[in-house]
């Protein structure tokens, strides 16, 4: 019976893998929105306890005086020059392109949907 059950639990552990290597591929290729946000940079850190990625939150405001709106985001952890444009600019006024990548496997890839891959400084 082992020998017959072996090279069967081979192939569906192949399957199985293969299946999460796709679903990962899809994943971090084709996002579900993506577009910019402007506002001012408050706050970015770099956490977690076994994967590291990088927190941020923007403060949007669209009149003076009133109350911002908070947008938190995240950068891939491998993305280390945008992870240092970011920290540049803390408190100051930029632009965010970013990526909504939907059904992500785990929070090792970052808390948040929105993960920003461009930044420019903005007047």
């Amino acid at each position: 019976m082992t020998t017959v059950l072996r090279p069967i639990l081979k192939w569906v552990a192949a399957l199985l893998i293969l299946a999460a290597a796709g679903y990962l591929v899809v994943i971090f290729n084709w996002s579900y929105s993506d577009g910019d946000r402007s506002g001012y940079l408050q706050k970015f850190s770099r956490k977690g306890w076994i994967c590291k990625t990088y927190e941020g939150e923007l403060a949007m405001t669209t009149v003076p005086g009133v109350a911002p709106v908070i947008w938190t985001f995240s950068v891939q952890m491998w993305d280390e020059p945008i992870a240092q444009q970011i920290n540049g600019l803390l408190g100051k006024k930029a632009v965010l392109h970013y990526r909504e990548l939907r059904y992500l496997p785990s929070t090792c890839f970052g808390d948040t949907p929105y993960f920003v891959d461009s930044v420019k400084a903005a007047e």
